[in-house]
């Protein structure tokens, strides 16, 4: 006791030296106590030391074998730890404890069927545990098979509703979202009168999965409340509100979120999104901007911004900017269709043909872009390379009339020609 207050005065050194000159005079008991007290202050290999000698004088003790075992686990020698628990007898006391640990052991070590059977072992051995439900909860949670997860969570919600510091009514309510019972799981997460903001946002994206938007809305706005650092909400709230038609406040949210988390890419795309939609496209290219400076193959960011240049008929601005891409090493087929249609529009056809001809070679099953190919090729005078190009657009495309009749006119001209 004299240890246990001087440790409590912060005096750790001599609350330590008071035990070690203690134990050579202490008997049994004594030193077992000595030994849970170091373990309970985190001086684990003076711990270790103790539960060692006691396991030799007491080698039938499962309870010694346990709490040796925890100290292993804690050191990281989860395999000294495991071998001393498959040692405990089915008979012993320990036998349920031992069975939990190993559980647990096999599932750091990523041996989910091995913990499973523990856990089932353990089951059988006492049926009406509460601990063994929230273990074999946990480990199928974990391994994504929500739907034994949510029959073992079940078990416990009548004897009790938290369990290590973890709500049964939260697991479950994820549980049944994450297998797609979201009605379901909107049940269970209104029983909850949570203020934990990983919980409110989980309630909120499933409202929002079940088509509640205003249950899902005041969900996200609390949670911004609770804690303004909560990065993932702004995008979702401000999305929610985009969707409505609210674009002030979509916008309003956006910019609060940039404000917390200036490196979102994809927040910096909705917010120049619901700009546009503002009529502001000159905020708009700025974030948009911002979003494919942080990441130059954001391939939607890209495609809208170059949307937004043809708007403003800036065909010259999409050729720096889709060229400055390219020069980065990010390659996609439509950037050399969207380099094409920029250079025809600047009238210069050499280009224009060479990103065409660049992109053909990846969008010959895309009609749209064959059929504006072909047109591009037979206005340059090309008339034998538009023939096939026009072919290959009817194939997925036969009813196009206007089409089979200029095909047809096309072939008519190539022939009488000399």
């Amino acid at each position: 006791m004299e240890a246990v207050r001087l440790m409590e005065a912060q005096h750790a050194e001599k609350a330590v030296e008071l035990l070690d000159n203690y134990l050579p005079m202490a008997d049994d008991e004594e030193r077992y106590t000595i030994a849970e007290l170091y373990l309970q202050w985190g001086y684990l290999h003076e711990a270790k030391a103790i539960f060692q000698d006691l396991m030799h004088q007491f080698p039938a003790e499962g309870e010694l074998k346990v709490a040796l075992a925890n100290i292993y686990t804690e050191l990281d020698d989860d395999e000294a730890a495991i071998q001393l628990l498959n040692d405990i007898d089915e008979e012993d006391p320990a036998y349920l404890q031992t069975l939990i640990q190993l559980a647990d052991l096999y599932q750091a070590q990523g041996l989910f069927e091995v913990s499973e059977q523990k856990l089932l072992m353990a089951k059988r051995f006492d049926p009406n545990e509460p601990i063994i439900d929230f273990a074999l909860g946990e480990l199928y949670f974990s391994t994504a098979d929500y739907v034994k997860a949510t029959t073992y969570y079940e078990n416990i919600l009548p004897k009790t509703k938290e369990i290590a510091h973890v709500s049964i009514t939260d697991r479950l309510a994820e549980a049944y979202a994450e297998s797609g019972e979201f009605e379901l799981a909107l049940t269970y997460y209104q029983d909850e009168d949570s203020k934990n903001p990983d919980t409110l946002f989980k309630y909120g994206f499933t409202a929002y999965q079940t088509g509640r938007k205003d249950i899902a809305r005041k969900a996200w706005e609390h949670v911004m409340e609770i804690d303004m650092y909560y990065h993932t909400v702004y995008y979702h709230l401000a999305s929610l509100y985009e969707e409505e038609g609210v674009y002030e406040k979509a916008y309003e949210i956006s910019q609060k979120g940039l404000h917390v988390d200036a490196f979102n890419k994809d927040l910096f795309l909705l917010a120049g999104k619901i700009a546009h939609q503002l009529g502001e496209d000159e905020k708009s290219e700025q974030h948009v901007r911002e979003a494919i400076a942080m990441d130059p193959d954001f391939k939607e960011a890209v495609l809208f911004l170059i949307e937004l240049l043809k708007n403003n008929a800036d065909f010259k601005g999409i050729v720096d900017l889709v060229s400055e891409i390219m020069n980065t090493g990010a390659e996609d087929p439509l950037y050399n269709w969207e380099l094409a249609r920029a250079y025809n529009e600047l009238e210069v056809y050499n280009d224009a043909l060479k990103h065409y001809q660049t992109a053909y070679n990846n969008l010959k099953d895309d009609s749209d872009f064959l059929k504006e190919y072909g047109y591009f090729l037979t206005e340059e005078g090309r008339i034998k390379e538009a023939i096939p190009v026009f072919t290959a657009y009817l194939e997925q495309q036969p009813i196009d009339d206007e089409v089979n009749e200029f095909l047809f006119r096309l072939k008519q001209s190539d022939r009488e020609e000399p």
